[in-house]
């Protein structure tokens, strides 16, 4: 990937595609950079709890730093629900539930 390139650019923030592990892009851009992304926007085609799911691992992955976003936009067919529950899942979930074990839970699950 670029990523290697890119991390010691003077850029505010690195958007991250939904190809790329946003653990991986963690590791390789290091703990300041801060990262955006990078849910598959084709998960909010799919069920609530796959959406739900999508964002807690996102978040756990990328860390503080980090700008939830979807990996490419929203696609036009999206339904409103599901970027419902994107957002009030990202709302809802917060860095400091990451060392909760039943947030490991629930991001394993």
């Amino acid at each position: 990937s670029y990523l290697e390139r890119q991390k010691d650019m003077k850029a505010d923030m690195i958007c991250v595609d939904w190809k790329v592990d946003m653990a991986v892009a963690r590791t390789i851009l290091g703990p300041d950079v801060k990262v955006s992304g990078n849910v598959d926007p084709l998960v909010l085609m799919g069920p609530e709890e796959n959406i739900r799911k999508a964002v807690r691992e996102c978040v756990t992955k990328a860390g503080p730093g980090h700008v939830l976003n979807l990996g490419h936009g929203v696609i036009q067919e999206t339904p409103e629900e599901a970027v419902g529950a994107f957002v009030d899942e990202a709302k809802k979930f917060h860095y400091s539930d990451i060392a909760s074990a039943e947030t490991k839970e629930l991001v394993e699950a």
